[in-house]
C-alpha cells in the first residue's frame, strides 16, 4: 500500500499523530479552562474589544494595555486547526504578559469552511500590518512587536514570519521583534488525509502555498519553536522541521519541549507572568523580568 503521507498509510494513523483531543480523559476541559480564565481577564484587565482590522466582520482584534505608555506589544494568534475557536477563548494570555508591561493583541479571523487558509493568513498579516501601524494609539511601541500563537496560530506565525513585508505592506523587511510558535503544523500535507480535511479541504496548492517549512526566508526576527513534551512524535517533529529550515536561512531560532505539557497545557504559560513564555518574551522585548 502507498503511503498517504510519509509511513502513514491510514487515515487512524494520521489521526493518532495530528488529533490531541483523542488522548484527553475529558476532550471539553482545555476549552473550559481558557473560556473561564479569559473571562477572567476581561473582568481584570483593561481592555478594548472587537477592533476592527479589515473589511469583515471577523476581522477584529481585542487589545489588553500595558499600564506604561510605549509599551512593547505581543501579537497572539489562536488555535482550533483553523476551524473552531475565537479570540475570545484567549484572552487569557494577557494574564501574565499585563504584569510584565507588555500590552497583548488577540487576533480573530474567519475560519474554515467559510473560508480558506489562504485567506486566514491574509487576514493575519493584515491584522499584525494594522498593529503595526495604530497600536501607538494605545499605548504600544511599533518598535518591539512580538508575534506568537499555539496549534494552527503557531502555523500562522510562521506564514507571517513569510511575509514581503516590505512590498506587500509597506512596512520594514523585519517588522517584527521575537515570535514563539507553540505546538504548530508547518507541513500541512498529512492534514489532508486525517478527520479535518471536510473542513479545511485542503488541495494540492494551499499545500503548497501554506507550509511554511518550505518557503522560509532570510529573516532577523529571532524566534522559539516549542512543543509540550507530552504530545506525539509529529508535533516534536514537524517543530524540529521548522527550526532546521529557519536555521538553513542563517536565521536565528530556539527549540525545545515545554516540560509536562500537552498540546493545550503549553500556552497556559501565558497566564503568569513567570510562566517560560511569558519571561522568554519578556526577554525578548527588553522587559526586565519580575524577580522570583
Amino acid at each position: 500500500m502507498k503511503p498517504l503521507y510519509r509511513d502513514f498509510e491510514t487515515q487512524a494513523q494520521i489521526d493518532a499523530q495530528y488529533n490531541p483531543s483523542m488522548y484527553l480523559p475529558d476532550a471539553t476541559a482545555p476549552g473550559r479552562h481558557y473560556t473561564q480564565r479569559s473571562a477572567q481577564a476581561r473582568v481584570q484587565l483593561r481592555c478594548l474589544l472587537d477592533v476592527p482590522y479589515g473589511p469583515t466582520r471577523a476581522e477584529t482584534l481585542d487589545i489588553f494595555p500595558a499600564d506604561a505608555p510605549n509599551a512593547p506589544v505581543f501579537v497572539f494568534i489562536h488555535g482550533g486547526y483553523w476551524r473552531a475557536l475565537s479570540s475570545k477563548e484567549f484572552s487569557c494570555v494577557a494574564l501574565g504578559l499585563q504584569p510584565l508591561g507588555i500590552t497583548t493583541v488577540v487576533v480573530n479571523y474567519a475560519l474554515c469552511p467559510q473560508v480558506t487558509i489562504d485567506e486566514i493568513t491574509r487576514q493575519v498579516r493584515a491584522a499584525v500590518a494594522w498593529t503595526y501601524r495604530h497600536i501607538a494609539e494605545h499605548g504600544g511601541d511599533p518598535a518591539r512587536i512580538a508575534l506568537g500563537g499555539h496549534s494552527a496560530g503557531a502555523h500562522l506565525t510562521a506564514m507571517g514570519l513569510q511575509t514581503d513585508w516590505a512590498q506587500d505592506y509597506g512596512l520594514p523587511p523585519d517588522p517584527l521583534a521575537a515570535a514563539v510558535l507553540v505546538s504548530g503544523v508547518y507541513d500541512i500535507a498529512p492534514l489532508r488525509y486525517s478527520y479535518l480535511q471536510p473542513m479545511i479541504q485542503l488541495d494540492d496548492g494551499i499545500i503548497r502555498r501554506n507550509s511554511p517549512a518550505f518557503a522560509v526566508r532570510p529573516c532577523r526576527t529571532p524566534i522559539w519553536v516549542n512543543w509540550g513534551d507530552q504530545e506525539t512524535p509529529e508535533f516534536a517533529r514537524q517543530s524540529q522541521l521548522f527550526h532546521d529550515a529557519w536555521q538553513m536561512h542563517g536565521n536565528q531560532s530556539e527549540l525545545s519541549a515545554l516540560p509536562a505539557a500537552d498540546h493545550y497545557l503549553g500556552i497556559h504559560g501565558f497566564e503568569h507572568a513567570q510562566g517560560h513564555l511569558s519571561q522568554w518574551l519578556a526577554r525578548q522585548l527588553g522587559v526586565v523580568p519580575l524577580a522570583g
